[in-house]
């Protein structure tokens, strides 16, 4: 499959992303964040970093990218998305997830590995897991804290739609430890932790973040 990977001024994780799609066994498309053109691909990630220097909020210059007219629109269409770290910022941003990512609880960065477990399986993006699997991949981050109103969380809980949660430890002060959502059709989903840096044993915590990069294949050829 073809899975384009968005590069906004001040992304850092897009080649990391591109990496991880190709040892999932995917093709990587790179699509700059000035186009209006998604170059007919299957599905696309919004990688992490620090787009537009994370002035204002985050994630909420990139949200007005031209890129990103192309992605919300083909997103309500059915189209494949996932939203890594500053990524899950620009979905929240664009209205595609409920909710807000703020400064973390504790007012400092963090960076570690960190223990997740697999709340849903059945999204576009989780389908190589198992409901309930536990897996381990790095967390970075300063503003990763995530909130939403009450009716909105209870209804993120009641439909299923929590992807992951934190494990051991919640590292943000993320409300009911969740680190990671998905949107009612199942199809855009927002990460906060890094899975494109636990793809392979070589380097990074191991290979548990992979699963994120194959599933859409296992999915279509299911």
């Amino acid at each position: 499959m073809r899975i384009g990977v968005v590069t906004f001024p001040g992304t850092l994780d897009d080649v990391d992303a591109q990496r991880a799609v190709r040892i999932g066994g995917n093709e990587a498309v790179a699509l700059w964040h000035g186009d209006h053109d998604l170059k007919g691909v299957d599905a696309v990630i919004l990688p992490g970093g620090f787009s537009y220097g994370d002035y204002l909020r985050c994630g909420a210059i990139s949200r007005f990218s031209p890129v990103m007219t192309e992605v919300i629109e083909a997103a309500g269409k059915g189209l494949p998305v996932l939203g890594i770290c500053n990524g899950f910022q620009v979905l929240c941003e664009s209205h595609l997830l409920p909710g807000a990512l703020i400064r973390n609880d504790h007012r400092r960065f963090i960076c570690r590995d960190q223990r997740l477990r697999i709340e849903n399986a059945d999204t576009a993006w989780t389908t190589a897991f198992e409901q309930g699997q536990e897996i381990v991949v790095p967390l970075k981050n300063g503003e990763g804290q995530f909130v939403a109103d009450a009716e909105t969380v209870a209804r993120l809980e009641g439909e299923g739609r929590v992807v992951a949660r934190y494990l051991e430890v919640n590292p943000n002060g993320s409300v009911n430890d969740i680190a990671g959502i998905a949107n009612e059709a199942g199809n855009v989903v927002g990460l906060m932790p890094h899975p494109e840096h636990a793809v392979e044993e070589l380097t990074g915590s191991g290979t548990d973040g992979l699963g994120f990069f194959t599933s859409l294949a296992a999915r279509v050829f299911a």
